[in-house]
């Protein structure tokens, strides 16, 4: 299950998670929806309601003279059913 690259902890996803049970996950650019559904069942032993994604553009840097670009890359909003939760944080 090498879909899921790592989960994204901001202000923003720790109000999705609190308010809204939806978690924020940076993925492989090729990843599908169901694969990422998949995935985040099997990893966290959770029931998946729906999963959102988008593609995030690289930004232009500039280095001195030399210009240069991040890499573009994905992330999933994975919405969890009723009675199921993830905990990302740590000593809770």
């Amino acid at each position: 299950m090498q879909i899921l690259i790592a989960p994204r902890v901001s202000e923003k996803a720790l109000r999705l998670a609190d308010n809204h049970r939806q978690f924020v996950f940076k993925v492989l650019p090729n990843a599908t929806k169901p694969e990422i559904k998949q995935a985040v069942e099997f990893l966290f032993k959770v029931k998946v309601d729906k999963v959102q994604v988008a593609c995030v553009k690289g930004k232009q840097k500039t280095f001195g003279r030399i210009q240069g670009k991040r890499k573009d890359w994905k992330k999933a909003y994975v919405g969890l059913q009723e009675g199921f939760d993830i905990n990302f944080r740590v000593g809770e």
